[in-house]
């Protein structure tokens, strides 16, 4: 089966959308999306420079992670992001970055606080951070098992909640209903990140931001009830 027309386009300019944004550096970080009705997956060639990569480029495999069509190796994540393409039918795309100001918050093991509206937009709690992969796990199949304790931080708490979470000492991943969306909440965790750092130098005492706010802020933007933005 063909995948959708468009989807490779898509998934491109996804990938250079993280560099326009500043969240790659070198070859670092990828973004997937998937067409659910073939079962395919597109997603950034491994290794290869964003100013030299082009549609012929991304890579398509299917979702046991068999390279069905291109020339090229898909990205070392790619066992990762098939994991939450499997296990999280709503999710139609996934990025992965090492931004620097998500990626410090994972080097240190810390989720990241709720103190601001802005990450009360994102999402109604903490970022959460995954736990720590077993010798085994890393020695083993390291980037499926990544995929699953990703997995297991959202638990049932949903993709909705739970748009982003960190893997302690490699990085941010976010998802969404598709490519974009998901560089989308990269941007926005990255600067999440960034203003909870600073706010803990400027106040390390910083209590969190008062639940009322926080969901008032959350169902805005997100559920039945939201009316941020146009209807149209």
């Amino acid at each position: 089966m063909s995948i959708r027309e468009g989807l490779r386009e898509e998934v491109l300019d996804a990938n250079l959308a993280l560099v326009r944004h500043g969240l790659v550096t070198l070859t670092w970080g990828n973004a997937s999306g998937i067409d659910r009705e073939a079962g395919l997956v597109a997603i950034k060639p491994s290794g290869v420079p964003y100013e030299e990569m082009g549609v012929a480029d991304i890579v398509i495999v299917d979702l046991a992670g068999r390279v069905v069509d291109g020339e090229r190796r898909p990205s070392t994540d790619v066992s990762t992001h098939l994991v939450l393409y499997r296990s999280f039918p709503e999710i139609g795309g996934v990025v992965h970055t090492h931004s620097t100001w998500a990626t410090s918050w994972a080097q240190a093991g810390r989720e990241i606080p709720i103190f601001g509206t802005t990450h009360a937009d994102l999402c109604p709690g903490a970022v959460r951070i995954a736990r720590h992969l077993s010798d085994d796990e890393v020695r083993g199949a390291y980037e499926e098992n990544t995929g699953v304790v990703l997995q297991e931080a959202i638990g049932d708490r949903g993709i909705n909640e739970v748009p982003c979470a960190l893997v302690p000492g490699h990085g941010p991943f976010t998802w969404g209903k598709d490519a974009a969306q998901a560089v989308e909440r990269a941007v926005t965790l990255e600067q999440v990140a960034r203003m909870a750092a600073l706010t803990l130098l400027v106040r390390p005492e910083a209590p969190p931001l008062p639940a009322v706010v926080v969901e008032r802020h959350f169902t805005r933007k997100h559920g039945p009830g939201a009316y941020y933005g146009q209807p149209f």
